[in-house]
């Protein structure tokens, strides 16, 4: 399978639903133009900031309540009954957004999680030409080169599923990473623009309907490592780094903001190595970007045993 290169100039051909709903506008409310009022303005004024400061405050409260109450923690006796559940609820999301709004935006990432996707490929139930395929990161190396996650993807799962061409959104791996980051940041806001993605009306980043994340043995997410600037970028959507402490060296990456814009982050992790990170994320017993993760809608964390030993 081809993929689209993310060249906005080429990415025109891509297949666009047509029957997206255009994003709602959370500005455009209506008051009666009527209403009138006997206090005094400087009564007014007062009122006006006192329910203001308390209904930020409740926003604020409730904001951090949700996020919270959106997370979700299932632990699988085996990798095998993790991966079916993952199918399970990945075939779900599809579905639902299929319907609702005639796309559905997937974003992965590489290393073990592609392997948990294997079940995937079993479900007859899926309208793969609805799917839109992003990475989350990608090393910025050749398509057929070991460490691209996009020939990860391709090789595993993408072969084997009928997703459109152009609605697989690889790197463009002939730029540098910093014109690599710029340029899939500008394919996503071109998608944003024909209606493909939704925007975050609380945030102003793109809402993918689902990211998928891995996990490494240090707590990294992405190509978000512990201690590194780009965990703390708040502006743009894809960055690149050139100092990764796990080689290649040379990636790009969402940012948090992005990531934690979504409608929908499953969290996929495996394997006794990952127990004290998953530990430190979960229990907030130390600082790794895992810990960072959250979601718009849910946030469901795919465990198996081993992974959660140290809960």
């Amino acid at each position: 399978m081809a993929s689209s290169s993310c060249f906005l100039r080429q990415i025109l051909f891509s297949q666009v639903p047509t029957n997206l709903q255009p994003p709602s506008n959370p500005l455009a409310l209506s008051f009666p133009k009527n209403l009138t009022c006997s206090i005094g303005s400087k009564s007014i004024k007062r009122l006006a900031f006192s329910r203001r400061k308390a209904s930020e405050t409740r926003s604020m409260s409730t904001t951090t309540a949700t996020k919270e109450e959106n997370k979700k923690v299932e632990i699988f006796d085996t990798e095998e009954n993790l991966a079916a559940e993952l199918a399970k609820y990945t075939s779900h999301l599809s579905d639902k957004y299929c319907k609702e709004r005639g796309a559905f935006t997937v974003v992965v990432s590489g290393g073990s999680l592609i392997r948990s996707l294997r079940k995937l490929v079993e479900v007859d139930s899926i309208d793969w030409s609805k799917w839109h395929f992003f990475w989350v990161d990608e090393r910025v190396v050749p398509k057929h080169h070991e460490d691209s996650n996009y020939k990860l993807a391709y090789d595993a799962f993408l072969s084997k599923v009928p997703i459109p061409p152009g609605n697989v959104y690889a790197i463009n791996d002939s730029l540098s990473a910093e014109a690599a980051a710029e340029d899939y940041e500008t394919c996503l806001k071109h998608l944003v623009k024909t209606g493909v993605l939704r925007v975050s009306e609380s945030t102003g980043f793109p809402k993918f309907d689902l990211v998928l994340l891995g996990m490494g043995p240090d707590g990294h997410v992405a190509s978000l490592f512990p201690g590194h600037g780009l965990c703390d970028e708040k502006k743009r959507w894809v960055d690149s780094i050139t100092d990764s402490p796990k080689p290649p060296s040379e990636r790009i990456t969402f940012t948090f903001p992005v990531i934690n814009s979504s409608a929908h982050v499953g969290l996929v992790v495996c394997g006794s190595g990952k127990a004290e990170a998953v530990e430190a994320a979960l229990k907030k017993t130390g600082s790794v970007p895992a810990g960072c993760v959250s979601a718009e809608d849910e946030l469901v964390w795919f465990l198996d045993k081993p992974a959660c030993s140290k809960l």
